[in-house]
């Protein structure tokens, strides 16, 4: 028995999310079309998934695995005059099995798309904390599926014209006949050959193979929008994997990192910073200069008697729109005291 749980390299208890990362990893690394690829693993890849991403089929394989041939008895004995086989059931999963079975009895399982649509991909952009704040427009790179040049991502010449699928017929669909727990079903799928069209081209792109589509590299620029966080993820619509043959592109997903600032961090809408003073600044009340993170100077008055651990805030010079500079004050201590300044201390010793 197949674990699906295994191939995907996840535990029992994975989430939905876990699942899926782990195949987009996986789907990304054995993919058939990159170097290194394996159509057989990408395949029991890609089978793993479809089974472990749906919450009904998952629920079946966790109780009886992807075959039945431990089961005992027939609980569906001589319904209808059907005759069931307990014989080979083809490797087939649960969910799989009840598809064939509403299809035999004439329910609309759904045909798969004839052409696959291009993968959704994740790529990271790092920027600076003064760009997170002020936004940037990233011009980004990377390697990918796209469009075949050659025949436009058709996958062949569309001049030399068409012959039928001699799989098919030209009927753009097989049956096929599979023996079951429940008993033996026909399915009618779609021809791998043709696809689905009942036709093959007479000329494939010699570029593609047929598959409209080539390893390139992609480039897009992205609007980092002022007030972006760290591990913030934007979304750039058909700017991922290409599909077959001018089937759907993939999305891109970019994650935006924001280097760590030395004198600034983030908290929510707001910078924080420490800012140096003496003593005397707080005593006596004066006003001191912040350089703030888009290079301006704001000036901010320390009333007297300030809190030596007081926290000041400078309106508008945030993170975000609707964010503030947090100025906490870091009091240094005279080095050196002379006795003047020493009896003065001692004077006052019970106000300090």
């Amino acid at each position: 028995m197949k674990d699906y749980y295994s191939i995907l390299g996840v535990d029992r208890g994975a989430s939905e999310d876990d699942i899926k990362k782990a195949y987009r990893k996986l789907a990304h690394q054995h993919h058939p079309d990159k170097p290194g690829g394996d159509a057989e693993r990408f395949k029991e890849i890609n089978e793993a998934y479809q089974v472990l991403s749906d919450q009904g089929k998952r629920s079946q394989y966790d109780r009886f695995g992807t075959s039945f041939d431990g089961a005992q008895g027939n609980p569906f004995g001589g319904m209808n005059g059907v005759n069931f086989d307990f014989g080979d059931l083809s490797g087939m999963g649960f969910g799989d099995i009840f598809e064939t079975i509403f299809q035999n009895m004439g329910g609309s399982g759904g045909r798969p798309p004839v052409y696959r649509k291009g993968s959704d991909l994740e790529i990271g952009a790092e920027i600076s904390l003064e760009e997170a704040v002020s936004g940037k427009k990233v011009d980004l790179s990377f390697k990918t599926q796209v469009t075949c040049s050659e025949c436009d991502g058709k996958g062949h010449d569309p001049e030399k014209g068409f012959s039928k699928c001699s799989v098919c017929g030209g009927k753009g669909e097989i049956r096929e006949t599979k023996r079951t727990f429940f008993g033996e079903f026909s399915q009618v799928s779609a021809c791998r050959e043709c696809r689905g069209t009942g036709e093959v081209p007479k000329s494939v792109c010699s570029v593609c193979k047929g598959s409209g589509r080539v390893s390139g590299e992609r480039k897009v620029s992205v609007d980092i929008v002022p007030g972006v966080a760290d591990g913030q993820i934007i979304k750039v619509k058909s700017m991922g994997e290409a599909g077959e043959r001018k089937a759907e592109t993939g999305d891109l997903y970019v994650r935006v990192r924001v280097k760590k600032h030395a004198v600034f961090s983030r908290v929510g809408p707001d910078l924080v910073m420490k800012k140096e003073v003496s003593l005397s600044d707080i005593v006596l009340g004066r006003k001191i200069k912040v350089l703030t993170i888009h290079g301006k100077e704001a000036e901010l008055t320390i009333p007297p008697g300030s809190d030596l651990r007081g926290e000041f805030r400078i309106k508008g010079e945030g993170a975000a729109p609707k964010g503030d500079l947090v100025v906490i004050l870091d009091v240094r201590s005279p080095k050196k005291l002379d006795s003047k300044l020493k009896k003065i201390l001692e004077d006052f010793g019970g106000e300090w």
